[in-house]
């Protein structure tokens, strides 16, 4: 094999410089323009394009990759660059990356930049003749994530690169670096309701029609609803009521209308169909009508050789024996688990989304460690 291209930053300033552009979401510009000049120069054809209009566009995406030989495997790395917003009462400026101790501070030290930089140094460390590897990265994970990773998804797809596995580097690990992995994840639908009556006078009823008891009557019945028991691998789904609306400032009328969303993080014995199909059942009986938006459908990847592959270096890098988890929340994995098999994997998530959010430095250069070796892995299978 040739040598590797070796980048002359460490994964510390690689981080670094990501962190110093502000990227809350949607990510555009100075911060794609800093991981383009990491990756060009270790052999990446990078090509970064706009999707989608207003009001949930345009987002920026990158997609970057660094052929192997004819037939060889590929191997992809995801991410996303944008970041929530800092808000108010750090310590230092969040996009002022600061190393205080073994800890570097910055909005997006761990969900995800850290991780995209390890993912940098990573590459460089691994042969360009040792195969395929590519970086799947959007501007829009953290918003409404209409066109991000599907624009990138739709993007591979039509110029033929399709990994043989794919990494997400959300961050996973709980207690430490490399107790926890993603193998799948629940899915989400958000459902809007909504009872019409017949404004009128409080001293009047029988001349108006009062929709507020009969969405609260809909309410008891959905949040009475007992879903499933779990499974093997995820647990149990559950239905919660996330709002509830009437904005009648007047203390003596009837409304003429009241309105409610429901949230569902569901397993995969359900599809965000069946489910909305349900709802809709219960609200037309209460008089009442629905409006679903699936987020994201359930997925697993099996257990097998990419985890396999993973779990062995992860322990050979830190001793630790992680736990395969559908835990959480939803990632863009759940758009890409229609490329090919993905796992995600990552820093520890104590300060994801918080003031001071950090990352330790000796756990990115593991990190770097872990990435490498589960990307050779990947890379000579078969």
């Amino acid at each position: 094999m040739t040598e590797a291209v070796e980048t002359p930053a460490s994964v510390l300033a690689l981080t670094e410089a990501l962190l110093a552009c502000p990227s809350v979401t949607p990510a555009t510009g100075a911060v794609f323009d800093c991981l383009e000049g990491q990756l060009a120069p270790l052999g990446f054809h990078v090509h970064r394009f706009l999707a989608g209009e207003a009001p949930d566009g345009p987002v920026e995406n990158l997609f970057a990759i660094r052929k192997g030989p004819e037939g060889s495997r590929h191997f992809a790395y995801a991410g996303h660059l944008d970041v929530v917003p800092p808000g108010e009462g750090w310590s230092s400026a969040p996009f002022a990356p600061e190393v205080r101790g073994e800890l570097l501070y910055g909005r997006g030290a761990v969900d995800m930049k850290g991780s995209i930089a390890a993912m940098v140094a990573a590459a460089a460390q691994i042969p360009a003749d040792a195969g395929t590897i590519s970086f799947i990265i959007t501007g829009d994970e953290e918003g409404p994530a209409r066109f991000g990773t599907l624009a990138l998804i739709d993007h591979m797809r039509a110029v033929g690169e399709i990994p043989d596995l794919c990494l997400v580097g959300e961050p996973t690990s709980v207690h430490r670096l490399g107790d926890m992995m993603k193998i799948g994840r629940r899915g989400s639908v958000n459902i809007w309701l909504e009872v019409e009556g017949v404004q009128g006078h409080v001293a009047y009823p029988h001349l108006a029609d009062n929709p507020i008891p009969r969405l609260v009557a809909m309410l008891a019945e959905l949040d009475a609803l007992v879903l499933d028991e779990g499974t093997d691998w995820f647990q149990s789904s559950n239905l919660e009521v996330t709002d509830l609306t009437v904005g009648n400032v007047a203390t003596n009328v009837i409304p003429a209308r009241a309105s409610a969303r429901i949230s569902i993080r569901f397993n995969d014995l359900h599809t965000g169909e069946s489910l909305s199909a349900r709802v809709a059942e219960i609200a037309e009986r209460h008089g009442g009508t629905a409006r679903p938006v699936i987020s994201g459908e359930a997925f697993l990847t099996e257990p097998g050789a990419f985890s396999a592959m993973l779990a062995e270096a992860i322990r050979a890098e830190t001793g630790v024996e992680p736990e395969l988890s559908t835990s959480g929340g939803t990632s863009d994995a759940r758009f890409l688990k229609d490329l090919s098999p993905v796992i995600e994997f990552g820093l520890s998530n104590a300060t994801m989304h918080k003031r001071d959010e950090a990352v330790a430095i000796p756990d990115l250069e593991v990190l770097v460690r872990i990435f490498r070796r589960v990307t050779e892995a990947a890379l000579a299978k078969g």
